[in-house]
């Protein structure tokens, strides 16, 4: 199951996951000027990603919208990145976010899990209801593919709904929680934990015990570090053992070269510095747990 691949890559590598929300303004523009096209600018830079950063992370989060911006061309450049990550034997997370039912669902199960924009795992919205989950689960049993279902995400907005009270009681998010416990147990890796994961947002210290206690076998994609405020000892309360989640960062690891006044010329090492920085400062804390 892809769960427990994720579960190894983790115990070796660490918990970063690098994210390739890629947008134009990341790029040097030293890249930009010496391609032809949007694609190969977008698809050359995310291949020095990864290549500066495939032996020290499991994963990659690679956001759909900073490639449908560009149309049809950037749409290559994200179906050439997922297959890069795959094919050098990495974790592709396609973060898609879709939450719509029956056979919409069907069919963005099938663009996202065969054909030309297949990936290993992708991002769910349950807020329509459950049933809008339902159509993919075929998938992880049949093809080894899994899920990270929105949880309790790490935007201010996040309090307009997942924060409302049920009965005065449970949060929103509590409840959803639960569901996604229940529908996960039937999809259980021999590491312990469901293909079936959560996106939990890395910037609510203050809630982290009370979900990881309360949502014990999922495993978790964790944003928010970095530039999003979120530091090791606000991640390391949302894992096991030092595993049980991928801690995901975009701007923080990839523009990270620009910090530097050398920093086009040496971006790889910039790059892989970010990344061993932050597994570091992730290891420090949970070794402190």
């Amino acid at each position: 199951m892809i769960i427990d691949r994720l579960y190894e890559e983790v115990e070796r590598k660490g918990n970063v996951c690098v994210g390739l929300d890629t947008s134009l303004e990341y790029v040097p523009s030293t890249m930009i000027n010496s391609y032809y096209s949007v694609d190969d600018v977008l698809f050359y830079f995310n291949k020095r990603i990864i290549d500066a950063t495939i032996d020290i992370v499991p994963c990659y989060k690679v956001q759909i919208a900073f490639y449908e911006a560009h149309g049809l061309n950037g749409m290559l450049a994200y179906k050439k990145t997922l297959d890069y990550i795959r094919n050098r034997g990495a974790i592709a997370i396609a973060d898609i976010k879709r939450g719509d039912i029956s056979s919409t669902a069907k069919a963005y199960a099938k663009a996202h899990f065969e054909g030309d924009f297949e990936s290993d795992i992708i991002t769910l919205n349950p807020y329509m209801g459950f049933d809008s989950v339902i159509p993919y689960l075929d998938y992880l049993k049949n093809k080894e593919k899994g899920l990270f279902i929105l949880l309790r995400t790490s935007n201010e907005g996040a309090k307009d709904i997942q924060y409302l009270s049920i009965d005065g009681k449970e949060k929103i998010y509590n409840y959803v929680g639960d569901k996604i416990k229940d529908i996960a147990s039937k999809h259980m890796g021999k590491c312990g934990y469901s293909s079936i994961g959560a996106v939990v947002g890395g910037t609510h210290l203050e809630e982290a015990d009370e979900i990881r206690d309360r949502l014990g076998n999922i495993f978790f994609l964790i944003p928010g570090y970095g530039a999003q405020g979120g530091s090791g000892s606000d991640v390391a309360s949302y894992l096991k053992n030092g595993n049980g989640g991928v801690v995901n960062s975009s701007r923080g690891i990839i523009t990270s070269y620009k910090k530097y006044e050398d920093g086009i010329e040496k971006l790889d090492y910039y790059v892989r510095k970010a990344a061993l920085d932050m597994k570091e400062d992730i290891l420090s804390e949970t070794k402190t747990m």
